[in-house]
């Protein structure tokens, strides 16, 4: 009876120390490199990649050059539409991309057109969702894309434009087929555009 008395706490000790051997076998394993930084730095960039692609997209998209003119258009309360490039995705998209620019001399309340009627895109608040894209030669209209939560991927959050002040805009459609060379674009309130496809 004594024997099994001591032989229970040096059974004890001993899963003891096996599981603190074992942790410090899991720490060696996981260390990956000489300091560590190795795994860090590889998991941080990949990890940062795929969102600064993303950012690099959004702000050539929301950011055009503004010495490009395709096309320009004057909406109500003086709000005037410049489109600086329509551009071709590799994955099968199409990106227009342009600013709007108050030039009256009061704020200007973005109208609720621009967001479009379609229920599916009102989760995108304010924004330009309403854009819409018209192949005249495959006779065919091409809505704003949305994400799997049915927001637009377009400019969002556009509910004034101070007098004088000028804002980013950007509205993604699927790709008209490779011999669509140009296209009427149009958001409500403002005239039909009709813009250069590139790439």
């Amino acid at each position: 009876m004594s024997v099994r008395h001591t032989l229970r706490p040096r059974n004890g000790a001993l899963a003891a120390a096996m599981v603190v051997a074992l942790a410090f076998a899991v720490a060696g394993c996981g260390d990956g490199g000489k300091d560590g930084k190795t795994n860090a730095g590889s998991s941080s960039q990949s990890k940062s990649s795929p969102s600064g692609k993303g950012q690099q997209t959004d702000t050539s998209a929301a950011s055009p050059d503004p010495t490009v003119k395709l096309a320009e258009a004057t909406g109500e309360g003086g709000v005037v539409l410049t489109i600086n490039s329509v551009k071709r995705d590799s994955g099968g998209f199409l990106t227009v991309a342009g600013q709007v620019k108050n030039t009256g001399a009061d704020d200007f309340v973005a109208t609720s057109p621009w967001a479009g009627t379609e229920r599916d895109v009102l989760a995108s608040g304010d924004s330009v969702a309403g854009a819409t894209l018209v192949d005249k030669v495959g006779k065919k209209r091409y809505y704003v894309l949305r994400d799997t939560g049915g927001k637009c991927l377009c400019t969002m959050g556009i509910s004034s434009i101070k007098a004088g002040q000028t804002v980013p805009v950007f509205a993604q459609f699927p790709a008209p087929p490779n011999g669509t060379r140009d296209v009427d674009f149009q958001l409500p309130t403002f005239p039909t555009m009709t813009v250069p496809v590139s790439g």
